[in-house]
Formats: structure tokens, C-alpha cells, sequence
């Protein structure tokens, strides 16, 4: 194998990876698709297996905050085509300051 014939290999092995295509794709994924990936449940299970090991406050309130995000983006955004009024909005600012008083309770207020 040449190198020119190498070159073209890897550009087509590589063309699904380009800024263009991963965008496209990732405007068309939604979380429940996102979140049933195997390869995203097995980072989440590594960080959080990491997180409980190490006993990092940091890593298991980010695993935290990730999570409740991803559910309240689930719940709480409308279905594509819909309008964003505020009965839609109202689990969303609650989700978020429930994620943010949890995050400030146990980064600062309760010390070991």
C-alpha cells in the first residue's frame, strides 16, 4: 500500500469524525439515547467507582450534578415543536437550585 492510498484510507476511516458531522449528529440525539449508550454508562460507572475510592467530594458532586442535569433536561424541556413557556420552565429553575444548594451544602458547608 502506497502512502497516497494510505492517506485516502485513513480520510474516509476519519470523515465521520469532522466538526460538520458531529454536530449534526449530536442535534439529533436526545438524552434517553444518550444516557442508554454503553460506553457512556460505563464512564459514569468509572468515575463514580473512582469518585467512591479516592473519597472525592469534587468528583462525586460534579457525577451528581451531571446527572440530575441530563433528568431535569429530560423532564423539563418541552418536545421539539413546542413553545418554552414558564409552566415549562418552572421544574427546570427548581431542579437547578436544588443541584445548586446540594453542591454548595457539601463543597462548603459541611467539611469533614
Amino acid at each position: 500500500m502506497d502512502k497516497k492510498q494510505l492517506v485516502e484510507k485513513a480520510t474516509e476511516t476519519l470523515r465521520p469524525f469532522e466538526t460538520s458531522n458531529l454536530i449534526e449528529t449530536l442535534q439529533h440525539l436526545s438524552i434517553k439515547q444518550v444516557f442508554s449508550h454503553p460506553a457512556v454508562l460505563i464512564l459514569i460507572a468509572a468515575i463514580f467507582f473512582f469518585g467512591v475510592v479516592r473519597r472525592s467530594k469534587a468528583v462525586l458532586l460534579s457525577l451528581f450534578s451531571l446527572i440530575c442535569i441530563a433528568v431535569i433536561m429530560r423532564y423539563a424541556m418541552p418536545a421539539q415543536g413546542d413553545d418554552l413557556s414558564m409552566s415549562s420552565m418552572v421544574p427546570f429553575i427548581g431542579g437547578g437550585l436544588v443541584i445548586g444548594v446540594v453542591a454548595i451544602y457539601f463543597s462548603l458547608i459541611k467539611s469533614d
